[in-house]
C-alpha cells in the first residue's frame, strides 16, 4: 500500500478533493493582522495531472475575495463558488503532465461549516490558530482537500511583530522589519491539507529536554503565566518520545513542537509535526497526560502513516489510543490489559451499532471509536504475543512511512506475523457490530519492559 493513491472521492465528503491530480508543493505567501482578522494570500502548487487528461479541475477554498488565478503562469477560466475554485485549462493537461496553479485571495478567515460545528481557522481572543481535522484546510487556503493527496510545503507568515508564528516543520527564517516579522517554515515531508498547523500568538518558547546526537529537538510554544503549570504537565513527553521510538520505530519527522493556546479548547488537535493544546489542558499535576501521549503518537499514525480515506480513520485513533494505554505501562500507571479491561467493560454498556472499518461520517469522532479501535489493536497484540506484534508495528510504520494506507492492507500485513490466521479476529473486531469477548492476554505476561519509578499519571482513566 506504500505511496497508494486513490482515485475516487472520499465517500464520506465527496465535495472535498479532486482525485483527478496530485499536488506534491504548496508555497504560501500569507499576511494576517490579527486586530481585523485579516488575511491575504498567495499560493502557488506544484501538480501533476492523473491518469486521464485534464479539461478542468477544482481547489478547495472557503468563501474568500479570490484577486488573481494562474495556470501555467496564464490566466484561465475560473469560477469561485460554494466552496470551490474550478479552473479549465485553454486546452486540457495533458494525463501526467506537470503543471502550477498560483492563487491570490483575501478576507476575513473563519471557520467552515462541517456536522462538528466550525473548522479549520479559528480567530481567538489575541491571535489565532487552525484546527482542520477533517475538512477545514480551506478556510485559510486553496487545497486539494482529501487525505491522501500528500505534499510538501512552505509556509511563509508576516504578521506584528509582537506574535510569535508557529507551524509544523523547520523554521527557515525570521525576519523583522518596522513593526512586522515574516516567519518561514519549512515541511519537506508529505502532508495532507487537514495536517498543515499554525498557530499566531503571545507566546514563550521553550525546549522540552536535551535532545542529544541524533535526538529529535522538542520545542513548546505557552503563554508565560502558563509556563511553571506546562513544565510539570509536559515534562514526561522526552520519556513518551523514547516509549515510541523503541515500539513504534524511529520518529518520522525532523523536530516536534507543542503549543497552549491561551484558551479553552474542546480537544488537543494533531497536525504534522505539531500539536495545539488548550489553556485547560495545562492544570499542573498532569490530568491531561494521556493525551500528551494521543498526540505525539499521531506523528507515527496518522501523520507519516495516513489513511487513504476517512472510513479507515480508526487506523489513526486506534493506535494513538492503544498508545496511551502503552505509555500508562511504562510510566508505572495501570497496565494496556487493565485499561483494555475498562474500555470493554464501558462499550458493553453503549449501543453495538459501530462498524471501526468503516463508521460512517456520523461516528467518525464517536468516543467508541477510539476505545473500540484501542482494543482492536490490543486483539491483535494477544493475538501474536509481544515479540511478533512490536515487531510487526515497526515494520508498518516503516515500510508505509509518508504513505498512504488502508484496514485491507493493515490486516495483510498483521496476518503475516501471526501463528495462526486472523480472519476471525479482524472480522469481528472490524466489520461486525456487536462487541467481541475482551481478548485474553498473550501466555506470556504482556508488558513493558524498563518501568521507571515515577508516580503513574493522573490522566489514565481509559475512557
Amino acid at each position: 500500500m506504500s505511496g497508494q493513491k486513490t482515485t475516487a472521492s472520499d465517500p464520506y465528503f465527496p465535495a472535498n478533493g479532486d482525485p483527478r491530480y496530485r499536488v506534491h508543493r504548496y508555497e504560501l505567501a500569507l499576511e494576517y493582522r490579527p486586530g481585523p482578522n485579516r488575511l491575504a494570500g498567495t499560493a502557488r502548487l506544484s501538480a501533476i495531472a492523473g491518469r486521464a487528461p485534464l479539461s478542468e479541475f477544482h481547489l478547495n477554498l472557503a468563501e474568500f475575495r479570490t484577486g488573481r488565478v494562474l495556470l501555467n503562469g496564464r490566466a484561465p477560466q475560473y469560477a469561485h463558488r460554494g466552496g470551490k475554485l474550478r479552473i479549465r485549462p485553454p486546452k486540457p493537461l495533458p494525463a501526467g503532465a506537470a503543471f502550477t496553479v498560483e492563487v491570490h485571495w483575501s478576507g476575513n478567515p473563519k471557520p467552515v461549516r462541517s456536522p462538528w460545528g466550525g473548522l479549520g481557522w479559528e480567530e481567538l481572543t489575541d491571535g489565532a490558530l487552525v484546527a482542520s481535522q477533517p475538512v477545514g484546510a480551506p478556510s485559510w487556503y486553496p487545497c486539494n482537500d482529501r487525505p491522501a493527496d500528500k505534499a510538501s510545503y512552505q509556509i511563509s507568515v508576516n504578521t506584528p511583530s509582537a506574535y510569535t508564528v508557529v507551524a509544523g516543520g523547520r523554521l527557515l527564517t525570521r525576519t523583522t522589519r518596522a513593526s512586522t516579522t515574516t516567519w518561514v517554515y519549512e515541511q519537506s515531508a508529505p502532508t495532507s491539507s487537514y495536517l498543515v498547523g499554525l498557530s499566531i500568538g503571545m507566546y514563550q518558547t521553550v525546549l522540552l529536554g536535551e535532545p542529544g546526537l541524533g535526538g529529535i529537538p522538542q520545542s513548546a510554544h505557552v503563554p508565560a503565566h502558563l509556563l511553571a503549570r506546562f513544565s510539570r504537565d509536559f515534562a514526561r513527553q522526552p520519556a513518551m518520545m523514547r516509549l515510541f521510538e523503541e515500539v513504534f520505530g524511529p520518529y518520522p519527522f525532523g523536530e516536534y513542537a507543542v503549543v497552549v493556546a491561551d484558551e479553552e479548547l474542546d480537544v488537543p488537535v494533531e497536525a504534522q509535526g505539531l500539536s495545539l493544546f488548550g489553556a485547560n489542558h495545562v492544570d499542573g499535576v498532569r490530568g491531561s497526560e494521556r493525551l500528551i501521549a494521543h498526540e505525539l503518537a499521531h506523528q507515527w499514525f496518522g501523520n507519516s502513516v495516513t489513511i487513504a480515506d476517512w472510513r479507515h480513520i480508526w487506523l489513526n485513533e486506534g493506535f494513538a489510543k492503544y498508545a496511551e494505554w502503552l505509555w500508562s505501562e511504562r510510566s508505572g500507571g495501570h497496565t494496556a490489559h487493565e485499561l483494555a479491561a475498562t474500555a470493554h467493560r464501558l462499550l458493553s454498556l453503549q449501543p453495538q451499532d459501530l462498524r471501526l472499518a468503516d463508521p460512517g461520517r456520523k461516528l467518525m469522532f464517536d468516543d467508541r471509536l477510539y476505545q473500540r479501535g484501542g482494543l482492536a489493536v490490543h486483539a491483535v497484540r494477544c493475538a501474536l504475543g509481544d515479540d511478533a506484534f512490536f515487531r510487526m508495528l515497526r515494520d508498518w510504520t516503516t515500510a508505509h512511512r509518508h504513505a498512504v494506507v488502508t484496514t485491507a492492507g493493515f490486516t495483510a500485513h498483521a496476518a503475516r506475523y501471526a501463528p495462526a490466521p486472523l480472519d476471525e479476529l479482524f472480522t469481528a473486531w472490524l466489520y461486525e457490530p456487536a462487541l467481541p469477548p475482551l481478548p485474553a492476554p498473550a501466555p506470556v505476561r504482556p508488558s513493558i519492559p524498563a518501568r521507571p519509578g515515577y508516580p503513574p499519571t493522573n490522566g489514565g482513566a481509559a475512557w
